[in-house]
């Protein structure tokens, strides 16, 4: 994928309901953003991974770097998640699950895997530089099996090291 889809979702976390990525990139507080898709509303190890994200939140605010959660189920089974863990960041209900599937969230198990998130869809995280509005793919991870996810440590590591010591392309370039 070369162009970073825009889209639209309805947020049940913190920031604008719904919440549009285009928007986002063009706040000017904001460097890059982080998109996190979760496999579905039981996965145990999605639900440890938002918490933990929220548990250091403010090491991703320190860079100016926003996350977004993006939950493959109703807004109903999102905002239990928020209820529960009050994320400090946006909690994006994908229904449809048709953003995940513009951005090649990974399945496996063929068939059977796309009838059934639990079996089937794997978390994929991805990395944004937003410094001049437009949204460029700088880390992904697409993982292979349920626990196959990028640790806190490295989605920071790649913010620090991709864009908040790089300088930002100016318009004049």
């Amino acid at each position: 994928m070369t162009a970073i889809p825009n889209f639209e979702l309805p947020n049940v976390g913190a920031g604008p309901d719904p919440f549009d990525l285009a928007a986002a990139a063009t706040d000017a507080s904001t460097d890059a953003i982080v998109l996190l898709f979760q496999r579905d509303h039981h996965c145990p190890k999605c639900r440890q991974q938002v918490q933990d994200i929220a548990a250091r939140y403010d090491e991703f605010e320190a860079l100016d770097t926003l996350v977004v959660s993006i939950l493959p189920e109703s807004v109903e089974n999102a905002a239990e998640w928020q209820a529960a863990y009050d994320l400090p960041y946006p909690l994006l209900a994908d229904e449809s699950k048709a953003v995940g599937d513009e951005f090649d969230q990974p399945t496996r198990f063929g068939a059977l895997g796309g009838l059934h998130d639990m079996i089937g869809r794997m978390p994929f995280a991805m990395v944004l530089d937003v410094r001049d509005g437009e949204p460029t793919a700088i880390f992904t991870h697409k993982g292979s099996m349920p626990a196959d996810r990028p640790s806190i440590d490295d989605l920071l590591e790649s913010v620090r090291s991709q864009v908040s010591e790089t300088p930002a392309a100016s318009v004049d370039d």
